[in-house]
């Protein structure tokens, strides 16, 4: 019968140090958090800029859509029907932010698959 197989002792020097843990510990940490994180404040700096233009864009388009009604619809300038337009240019309005949080990519900051 051979006898079961075993490995060496370990010997001191291929013992880790702490020194050597703590910098593993270290590096992978910055690689783990750090490099999300630059990724991230990208991520939020394109969002918070669209988000930015876009609410500019609707709030121009729907006063266009508002002065429009206005003035093409007589009606609805004056008089008892005057608050016609603002339900008009609202409703445009909550079209439009409906349609574009609906355009919204989920997908995770991380550009990993899984």
């Amino acid at each position: 019968m051979t006898a079961p197989h075993s490995s060496p002792p370990p010997r001191p020097e291929d013992a880790p140090s702490i020194a050597s843990v703590v910098e593993l510990v270290k590096t992978y940490a910055k690689q783990e958090t750090l490099g999300p994180l630059k990724g991230a404040g990208k991520w939020l700096a394109w969002g918070a800029a669209a988000a930015l233009l876009l609410g500019l864009g609707l709030t121009l388009v729907t006063l266009g859509i508002l002065r429009l009604v206005q003035t093409e619809w007589e009606r609805s300038a004056r008089g008892s029907l005057s608050w016609l337009a603002y339900v008009v240019a609202f409703v445009v309005c909550v079209v439009f932010l409906v349609l574009a949080v609906s355009r919204i990519n989920k997908d995770s900051l991380s550009k990993e698959t899984k």
